[in-house]
């Protein structure tokens, strides 16, 4: 009998909200719906194919809705599930690790300073 392969939780976490912008998407969408032109105003330097690229591998993935309002002309606007909503306090963690951590991280050359 074939063996169960177990992939480590934080590598299937990492699978489903790595990357550049998931994240960034994810806290955006945190306590409100937003429409796909609010967040690329958001995260300016993300291209129009890559957001619509995150935004449905979000979707696919269970952690964000699109919600497409039967108006003219369209509305749709993207908010988090359930599941998506279940990340909340990892983004909050993260929100507060980056701010405790900006300083040092700015003095060791990781990212530039202001």
């Amino acid at each position: 009998m074939p063996r169960v392969q177990h992939r480590c939780p934080v590598e299937v976490t990492l699978q489903v909200i790595g990357g550049k912008w998931k994240v960034l998407i994810l806290w955006y969408l945190m306590d409100q719906k937003r429409r796909y032109s609010e967040l690329k105003k958001l995260i300016p330097s993300i291209t129009p194919k890559m957001l619509t690229q995150q935004l449905r591998e979000l979707e696919s993935d269970g952690l964000i809705e699109r919600i497409v309002y039967p108006v003219i002309p369209p509305k749709v606007e993207y908010a988090l599930t359930p599941c998506g909503e279940t990340l909340k306090p990892i983004l909050l963690l993260m929100n507060q690790w980056g701010s405790d951590h900006l300083e040092h991280l700015m003095n060791m050359g990781c990212i530039p300073k202001e």
